[in-house]
């Protein structure tokens, strides 16, 4: 199915991007692992080594559904961060637009895990049945 293609590139493409963004500007994502982790800059690169290999994963048929399980993981490892950073905006009374966008964002992290579910077949709807080893 075409959708399905399209849908797996995006969010390929996504998931390499911004692992690559994690080791060009590791700045911009030290300050949102939660204070509680320890050596930040380590968890940044190690998160964004496995959001390459996710996003690489989904275009490799043999172990595109892995790659969806591994980058449904990471985002419920990584949901912290999220976590952090909106009480980071709070605590700085960063604009208004920007807290309840990521307030907003929190909810979304689950509806990018079932696209990411979805379209590398680890769950289906009852229109369709559970696909097969494919190589589309």
């Amino acid at each position: 199915m075409m959708a399905g293609r399209i849908s797996r590139l995006l969010i390929a493409l996504f998931f390499a991007g911004a692992g690559v963004a994690h080791f060009v500007v590791p700045g911009r994502y030290v300050p949102i692992v939660p204070h509680v982790f320890p050596a930040p800059l380590v968890l940044v690169y190690v998160s964004g080594f496995f959001e390459i290999l996710g996003g690489v994963g989904l275009l490799v048929a043999r172990v595109r559904r892995a790659a969806g399980v591994g980058l449904a993981l990471l985002l419920v490892a990584v949901f912290p961060a999220n976590v952090q950073m909106l009480a980071d905006a709070v605590r700085v009374n960063d604009p208004l637009w920007w807290r309840i966008f990521l307030v907003i964002r929190l909810p979304l992290q689950a509806a990018l895990i079932y696209w990411i579910l979805r379209v590398t077949n680890n769950v289906t709807t009852s229109r369709q049945p559970a696909a097969t080893a494919s190589t589309s």
